[in-house]
């Protein structure tokens, strides 16, 4: 059975995190994608393609804590160069991927690689924030470099390319280690190509058109830069490239537990909260330099 498209979202107004990414938040935005809706994803901010000018000093966000969830950074455009407190460093380029496990606390900073920041150009990119279920929150902080090459790339038979980060493609594994069910992918399709994908009707499930765009059921014609919020009443979508496109997909199986939020730390309680904040002033994720 198809699942219904349960709405196209156009991109909200842009604002700066930090002094290096200008992004557009999908969710969670108030009722709409509320704190639960897309979970396990709980955020997605989405850096569209901007030019960024030349700079001797590399632009982004300065070191910041985060607890209980993991951060996923997917590259487009640019790159992107991360240190955390854990003692994990690494610099993704286009098509790449850094999935940090913020777990029981971590301090991390991420900015513009070096030579693209004195060279300046187009940059793009996704953050994604996954939670963890209550069992790992507090797990070891751990750090996934995920380079383009190191994913598993199922050619498509008409044509294009479902490159998997995370979870499986018919069969085929892609290389993240998960705490919980998810499925994540780039779909890369020439115009006119086809791709069809199938998660079971009880994961959340959306994707955002990167570029080009695509006919989705046969039915809507979605743009770049748009999120598509899938309905859980089916399995199967089709999609189909209008012009040559690429697509994050993304589907998960549902964290159903309380969610605490404050700023960069996401729990179950508010207690846990107040715990976060007081181990973080206490100097308790360790230290790095800004």
């Amino acid at each position: 059975m198809n699942r219904s498209i349960e709405h196209v979202f156009e991109p909200t107004q842009p604002h700066m995190v930090g002094d290096g990414f200008r992004v557009h938040n999908f969710f969670p935005s108030g009722y709409r994608i509320g704190y639960k809706r897309m979970s396990p994803f709980f955020l997605m901010d989405y850096n569209a393609p901007f030019q960024v000018e030349p700079s001797q000093t590399p632009r982004g966000v300065g070191v910041h804590p985060h607890r209980g969830f993991e951060t996923v950074t997917i590259a487009y455009k640019g790159k992107v160069a991360h240190h955390d407190s854990a003692g994990n460093s690494g610099v993704i380029g286009e098509g790449d991927v850094q999935w940090m496990t913020a777990g029981s606390g971590v301090l991390h900073k991420e900015y513009h690689e070096q030579e693209f920041s004195r060279s300046g150009g187009w940059f793009q990119m996704v953050q994604l924030w996954v939670n963890l279920p209550a069992r790992h929150k507090m797990t070891q902080p751990g750090y996934q470099g995920i380079t383009r090459a190191q994913m598993t790339a199922v050619d498509l038979p008409g044509g294009g390319t479902v490159e998997v980060i995370a979870g499986e493609y018919r069969g085929h594994k892609g290389p993240a280690k998960t705490f919980s069910p998810m499925h994540v992918y780039n779909v890369r399709l020439p115009k006119g190509a086809h791709a069809g994908l199938s998660f079971p009707a009880g994961f959340n499930t959306g994707m955002i058109v990167i570029e080009g765009s695509v006919r989705i059921q046969d039915e809507k014609s979605v743009k770049a830069d748009r999120f598509v919020l899938f309905a859980n009443d089916g399995e199967d979508i089709s999609l189909q490239a209008e012009e040559d496109a690429v697509v994050l997909v993304l589907s998960g199986e549902p964290i159903d537990e309380p969610i605490a939020s404050y700023g960069p730390f996401l729990m179950n309680t508010q207690e846990e909260l107040v715990q976060a904040v007081n181990d973080f002033n206490e100097g308790k994720f360790g230290q790095l330099e800004d």
